[in-house]
């Protein structure tokens, strides 16, 4: 299995140029990031299954979608699926009453299972469906905005969520979502992380060009994993 796989956060790109953008993209990254909010679960609102399916008909990279939807299970799930959707990422906060029912819709959908753990909720409470799941995505910030500081006890959060797979033969991937930039690229790697989710710091406020962005990403990863400073 590859080791480290990047994805930028659609909610952070430039919609003016979305298609060029998506394209770029596409030659640079290992999956999208998209990230669904109902302005209930986390105070803003960003995409949705309508403009996912003009996504995943440009491009052909596979897409995460990341429900911050107090109820996922309206019509969202189903709809994201149909958009073309290939991960389904849902809170842990929104599903304990039927986290085992949502997990076995999503893979009769035909999509990969996530869940999705705010700061300050552990990893006990969904400890039962860890090895249900494909993708486990750890927030190093508060959901909703970009621009927030790290969580530094996050990192404590991810080594556990490494141990206990590897205690119980578990397969899933350990994402983190928040503050994944050159600094903390190394302390993250350390900790366990597989995945990371680029947004402003990481890739887009990098350089007005995308490709030159993406490019000094690469450099400041590859350099920061490595050991070295970039």
């Amino acid at each position: 299995m590859k080791r480290e796989y990047l994805s930028p956060s659609l909610m952070c790109m430039d919609f003016l140029h979305a298609e060029e953008q998506l394209k770029i993209f596409e030659k640079n990254f290992d999956a999208l990031h998209f990230d669904i909010m109902d302005g209930h679960f986390c105070k803003n609102l960003a995409l949705s299954p309508a403009f996912l399916r003009v996504v995943s008909s440009t491009c052909n990279l596979p897409v995460d979608a990341h429900l911050m939807a107090t109820k996922p299970d309206d019509f969202l799930v189903d709809a994201v699926a149909e958009a073309g959707a290939s991960c389904i990422s849902l809170h842990a906060e929104t599903i304990n009453r039927d986290g085992f029912r949502m997990m076995n819709k999503i893979e009769k959908l035909g999509c990969k299972k996530g869940l999705v753990l705010n700061p300050s909720t552990p990893l006990d409470c969904i400890k039962y469906l860890l090895g249900r799941i494909d993708l486990l995505t750890v927030m190093t910030v508060d959901v909703g905005f970009a621009g927030q500081s790290f969580i530094f006890e996050m990192l404590d959060k991810i080594r556990e969520a490494r141990r206990m797979r590897e205690e119980n033969g578990w397969h899933y991937l350990i994402q983190v979502d928040g503050g994944c930039r050159q600094e903390y690229y190394r302390m993250l790697h350390d900790a366990g992380a597989e995945a990371y989710i680029l947004g402003n710091a990481g890739l887009f406020s990098l350089d007005p060009d995308l490709q030159i962005a993406c490019n000094k990403m690469r450099r400041q990863f590859s350099t920061a994993i490595a050991g070295g400073e970039g």
